[in-house]
């Protein structure tokens, strides 16, 4: 997140500079004429009639007012002298080589961010500078310029990212051989243009730890290294990568990145964070979804609107799930701000996650960087507007808004005989439970009187009673009464299976108004359901919803919208999604951001093909993937020349393969996986793994909401741990876990003590190097060589060297004999010690 601040702020400063040239001229005289080339000399540029007109229709708009772009303020000679953050914008010794002049051209840094400008204009700039850039007559800038947001015209409509995706040309190169795909062509043309190099291909250890981890999460075994790097035969590395694109583990691995992107979690947040019911099915249909290899657009309209799909299944409708996993506040002191508050919630994950493009900053007033008007918020928000919340405060009201049955019509006529019996028991435990607090009831403060509406205080409230006004055996009674109707809640008769997901107020939808600085006491104008108007997306027909439908519709009508092979964005983005988890970073780096303030694509050629090709494939992953890794692109090693860090030390050009550090799942899983431990079972019910009674204390009522699951079921991998709001897994936590609290769509990555501490001396891993160190007893006997060398080749995988194992065999030796310890005593700090090698933390 850093790095992309520190990006867009360059950006905006690089547009800076063609203002900051101006500025430079006005203030030092243009070289006399005979230090100009005969050239530049007979064809004197003219500011006022030539240039003027280019700095007045490109570049003033930014750069005037209170808060101008970059900081520079074009008013006034003092502020012209002060200049930019950027340094000089132009070399009057090179003028070629002028920063202005290259963002102007497109080299790295692209201005103005609308569009290039046409060449023609570039060359009039180019001469004007190389002239010494003298400035003419023109006024101060401030009464001519363009005043707040950017206006949806034909220049701001002219954007990269808002232009329809073409499928452009295999760029010709130099070195053909390199070339396995189409990605490499584009890669290697921009190379080759630099005259820069790819950096060679990784060994295979190398390579099939990378797929490994991409792909799957996990890392490989000594066995499956061993037979990809003896395999010689032609196909070798293509039928590895079928092979992990096969596997069921595949979909845990990318169901990971989709649920960052979505801000999954399985509690409210705020002080009681109560759990969400049956949200876990959410994630098993986005697991199952990319192990199906469901088709991206139909992936964006289950959850969008899968409820109102024609051929709406209960797959579609867990789909739905999407809306209620944002926080959810149960007692908001200004209840209808409150439904806007979440509804922003949806519109803003939806519009970055889907679309690149930061819909929220338009909630209160027009969007002060993109050209995105307040009123088009609440047109897309108008789409939206029908959803119920997400409950009412008590967990009844969640039941009737968030919850609904899934089972088939067979099982449901089943269930209904089987469940008379459990309806009855559930009034007659209810009856039980009001006759105990009709007795307690009048005692009850105001305070309490609401307290009391949330399940979780009664048995508090009414404890304060005893022996006051109830027995303690009449307490135990309602204690025992409480814990069987949440067993009975949460145990329905078999059959009976219920997922969370979105309803909606009926099939007549409540107006939609502009809302005065995002107040929803403050309605203005009203408006109706609308695309983004610098998309120029003519309005949609709104079809009337049939006389017996529980929903208006709308949804589906937005969601076919961003699934449209002809939007703009949809594919562009999901495209560079995929880069950037397979490389490190997006071919824009801002991958939730294509507006304005975003970075610009350093390969916009490639990243249209990707897009275009996820779409030509019939909107598949997979294929997308396997082009990726079988890419030469993809195979290079991580190795640096000087050459390459000195003119792109970036990496932008991609000219080697970026390493990077695993991430908190990737850490845990493979702890789990070297030292034998890993449960591979998937879906259902999240596990509570154990935590820390320090971290329990943290919360507003210790150890609420948590518990311990078998031992085994602990084992799993970390996409099926209950993700809890206010109680973090510490092990996750650590290695910068997602925040759930908004979408995320590049995780932090850093460098701590207490990474190095809790990797050491936690109770976690202690426990799990003392696991390692019994596998590695059970494979290698006693023999202190042959237990160095197969804890390593596992941690490390592959096979360590004679050195390595050397110096395992001394520090086991020299625990025993300097502290005193046992064999297996030392052989476990040993296993300790192999689990914190920066080789089994890092990717190459």
């Amino acid at each position: 997140m850093i790095r992309e601040t520190l990006l867009r702020t360059t950006i905006l400063l690089t547009g800076c500079l063609l203002i900051v040239s101006v500025a430079l001229a006005r203030n030092a005289p243009a070289p006399p004429i005979g230090q100009r080339s005969p050239r530049a000399a007979s064809r004197v540029v003219d500011f006022d009639r030539q240039v003027w007109p280019i700095l007045k229709a490109r570049c003033v708009a930014c750069h005037t007012g209170e808060n101008p772009a970059g900081g520079l303020n074009l008013t006034s000679r003092e502020a012209l002298q002060k200049g930019g953050a950027s340094g000089p914008a132009i070399d009057l010794r090179k003028p070629s080589d002028s920063l202005i002049l290259r963002a102007i051209r497109y080299e790295g840094r692209r201005m103005p961010p609308q569009g290039k400008l046409p060449q023609a204009e570039i060359a009039t700039l180019s001469q004007w500078i190389a002239q010494g850039a003298p400035w003419g007559k023109q006024p101060p800038l401030a009464d001519t310029a363009h005043h707040g947001p950017p206006p949806v015209n034909a220049q701001t409509r002219r954007f990269w990212s808002f232009q329809p995706v073409r499928r452009p040309a295999v760029p010709r190169v130099r070195n053909r051989s390199w070339v396995r795909t189409p990605i490499d062509a584009f890669i290697l043309a921009r190379l080759e243009a630099k005259g820069l190099r790819p950096a060679p291909e990784a060994d295979r250890r190398t390579l099939i730890r990378r797929a490994y981890y991409d792909l799957l999460g996990l890392p490989p075994t000594p066995e499956e290294v061993e037979g990809f790097v003896r395999d010689r035969a032609a196909g070798a590395w293509e039928r590895v990568v079928d092979r992990l694109l096969a596997s069921p583990h595949y979909g845990e691995r990318w169901a990971r990145h989709w649920l960052d992107l979505v801000r999954y979690a399985e509690t409210n947040s705020f002080e009681r964070d109560g759990d969400k019911p049956f949200v876990w099915r959410y994630r098993d249909y986005v697991i199952q979804a990319f192990n199906q290899d469901k088709p991206y657009d139909r992936f964006i309209i289950e959850q969008l609107a899968g409820d109102e799909l024609p051929d709406a299944t209960p797959e579609t409708l867990i789909a739905t799930g999407y809306y209620r996993l944002g926080p959810w506040d149960d007692e908001p002191s200004d209840p209808e701000q409150a439904f806007y508050d979440d509804l922003d919630d949806i519109l803003s994950t939806t519009g970055q996650t889907f679309l690149g493009l930061t819909v929220g900053c338009a909630r209160c007033h027009d969007h002060k960087v993109d050209p995105m008007p307040q009123r088009d918020y609440y047109r897309f928000a108008a789409f939206f507007r029908n959803i119920n919340r997400f409950g009412v405060r008590s967990p009844e009201s969640i039941e009737k808004f968030s919850v609904r049955p899934i089972a088939s019509m067979e099982e449901q006529t089943r269930f209904e005989q089987e469940s008379r019996t459990y309806r009855q028991r559930v009034q007659q435990v209810e009856e039980q439970l009001r006759a105990i607090e009709a007795i307690v009831r009048p005692d009850f403060e105001n305070v309490e009187k609401q307290d009391f509406e949330n399940e979780q205080n009664r048995l508090m409230i009414v404890r304060r009673r005893v022996p006051r006004l109830i027995s303690a055996e009449q307490y135990a009674e309602y204690e025992r009464l409480t814990r069987e109707l949440r067993d009975l809640r949460a145990h329905p008769p078999r059959g009976l299976e219920r997922a969370l997901c979105v309803t909606e107020q009926g099939r007549e939808c409540p107006k939609t108004f502009v809302l005065t600085r995002g107040s929803a006491h403050a309605p203005a104008e009203e408006v109706r359901p609308g695309f983004f108007s610098v998309l120029g997306v003519p309005d949609p027909v709104i079809p009337e919803p049939a006389s017996d439908a529980k929903t208006c519709g709308r949804r589906l009508v937005v969601a076919r919208w961003i699934a449209s092979p002809s939007n703009p964005l949809t594919a562009r983005v999901m495209a560079n999604r995929i880069w950037h988890y397979h490389f490190g970073r997006g071919i824009v780096r801002t991958t939730s951001n294509f507006g304005f303030l975003g970075t610009p694509p350093t390969h916009p050629e490639l990243l249209d093909y990707l897009a275009s090709e996820l779409v030509r494939r019939g909107w598949r992953l997979k294929p997308l993937h396997r082009m990726i890794l079988l890419s030469s692109t993809y195979r290079m090693s991580s190795r640096a020349n000087p050459v390459a860090l000195r003119q792109d030390p970036e990496n932008d050009l991609f000219w080697r393969f970026n390493p990077r550090r695993l991430e908190a799942e990737e850490i845990r899983d493979s702890i789990l996986a070297v030292n034998g431990t890993l449960n591979r079972k998937m879906y259902g019910p999240s596990v509570l793994v154990k935590l820390p009674q320090e971290v329990l204390m943290g919360q507003s009522v210790p150890g609420q909401g948590w518990g311990e699951s078998p031992p085994e079921e602990q084992a799993r991998r970390s996409i099926y741990i209950k993700v809890k709001r206010s109680l973090a897994v510490p092990m996750l936590a650590r290695f910068d876990a997602a925040d759930t609290d908004a979408t995320c769509p590049v995780r932090f990555v850093t460098t701590q003590p207490t990474q190095a501490l809790g990797m050491l001396n936690s109770e976690f891993i202690q426990e799990q190097a003392r696991l390692f160190a019994d596998f590695v007893r059970r494979k290698a006997g006693d023999n202190p060589a042959r237990q160095v060398r197969v804890a390593l080749w596992r941690v490390l995988q592959r096979e360590p060297a004679p050195r390595e194992v050397q110096r395992g065999v001394r520090l086991i030796q020299d625990i025993q004999a300097r502290d005193g310890k046992t064999a297996q005593e030392a052989l476990t700090a040993f296993c300790l010690v192999a689990l914190n090698l920066n080789e089994f933390i890092y990717l190459d």
